[in-house]
């Protein structure tokens, strides 16, 4: 399947026909097209009956031929309730579709992957898994996307758990790889041991959850990270945390350190901004001299870079606007690219950490404040993340083969067949 963009000739609204945005996304941004010939009797046979049914049977018996013979090898479902989409939060499954067609493409081009963007008109989260349990079927991996926390983390690992292929919710965890990979170069470049940084996350939504669990499981020492919510600081005598505010307090924050966001960035080395919330100046003075700052919240950072120079030696943004910008196109598409090369049930930590490692290795021997992470537009992310991935699941032995035959050498293997 191949995705383009199309354009169309018909009326808008004339209060939108002079808006290049619309205009580009006139009838959605992707169309499916065939992959093998339907020019004759002959093609006919072949791809659908009487050919087809030799397929059918011989999946029906053996169902480890079911991703070399269909389309699920390479295909992702993108799915999303519509509860927490970008900043715009709770706008429902129709207004979700724009973003989830975007995801679609961007799989395509940055991975090579084909995705169906799915907009689920339910926000139940035992409905949301039994949805996606009865069409996994049709998928190689599942995208979960802008579904709003605590709800997220309890989908993503029920499916996870419950399905045989991988489920990532890339709102959590590309984040908390892309967040790794310009924290590792960071680190690097003003020369500090990256285990010894002291880190306070500003939120504790999908992404601040996702980050402190990564950035430990690469090897920050939990006891350096403190993690703040709108409330203030996590820490374990905190009553009515929720179990997954309890995980974070049971991992970060040992001295039990207490109050809010100023309280927490005393002697910081860096600050993870995820939150949305604007933080004051006078917080950033706290800080340890050299500090890096992550200002991530789109389209309004919590810290505006102008001011973060003003404390921190490095910066960085989830905007294009603004040097190094933490964009998660530079993770799920190789991830999900290398998780589907060699067929892996699960997505693990490791595979995080060895993606983020595999966007740093891009721009180590070109480190700059300015440029701690490759553009998402550099070629090589994607092979190179891919790559790092499909190993991490091969030495996890959650991969179920070395490789996938590419899609022409499925077809011509199945004409042979047929």
């Amino acid at each position: 399947m191949e995705f383009t963009v199309s354009f169309f000739s018909f009326e808008l609204d004339p209060a939108l026909a002079a808006d290049p945005v619309f205009d580009l996304h006139r009838q959605g941004k992707m169309t499916m097209s065939a992959t093998v010939p339907l020019s004759s009797r002959d093609d006919l046979s072949l791809a659908y009956t009487p050919g087809v049914a030799r397929v059918c049977e011989a999946i029906a018996e053996d169902e480890s031929l079911y991703a070399d013979y269909t389309w699920t090898a390479n295909t992702v479902a993108v799915v999303t309730d519509g509860s927490a989409v970008l900043g715009l939060g709770n706008i429902g499954p129709k207004a979700a579709m724009p973003v989830m067609e975007g995801k679609s493409v961007l799989f395509k081009q940055f991975g090579g992957v084909d995705s169906i963007p799915i907009c689920l008109d339910t926000q139940d989260v035992e409905g949301i898994i039994a949805a996606v349990k009865a069409m996994a079927p049709s998928f190689g991996g599942i995208n979960l996307e802008d579904i709003s926390a605590p709800r997220c983390f309890e989908i993503e690992e029920r499916l996870d758990a419950e399905l045989d292929i991988p489920v990532f919710h890339d709102d959590q965890h590309g984040t908390a790889v892309v967040t790794l990979a310009a924290l590792r170069n960071a680190a690097k470049l003003l020369g500090r041991r990256f285990a010894d940084l002291r880190v306070v996350v500003s939120g504790a939504g999908a992404a601040g959850v996702a980050i402190t669990n990564t950035l430990i499981a690469a090897g920050v020492q939990g006891a350096n990270m403190i993690v703040c919510d709108s409330r203030g600081i996590i820490h374990a005598d905190r009553a009515n945390l929720g179990p997954f505010k309890e995980r974070i307090a049971a991992t970060t924050n040992i001295s039990g350190r207490t109050g809010g966001i100023t309280e927490a960035l005393i002697g910081a080395d860096v600050l993870i901004g995820v939150s949305g919330g604007a933080i004051e100046e006078s917080a950033l003075a706290g800080m340890a001299p050299g500090a890096i700052i992550f200002a991530l919240a789109n389209p309004t950072p919590e810290v505006p870079p102008a001011l973060a120079h003003r404390y921190a030696s490095i910066v960085a943004t989830g905007r294009s606007d603004f040097p190094n910008q933490i964009n998660n196109v530079l993770a799920f598409p190789g991830i999900f690219r290398g998780t589907l090369d060699v067929r892996a049930t699960t997505i693990t930590e490791r595979m995080k950490v060895a993606a983020a490692d595999a966007i740093a290795a891009i721009v180590a021997d070109d480190l700059r404040p300015e440029a701690i992470v490759p553009s998402p537009l550099d070629p090589r992310v994607g092979p190179a993340v891919a790559a790092a991935v499909a190993a991490a699941a091969i030495e996890d032995g959650v991969a179920r083969r070395a490789a996938v035959p590419a899609p022409a050498s499925v077809v011509a293997e199945v004409r042979q067949t047929a």
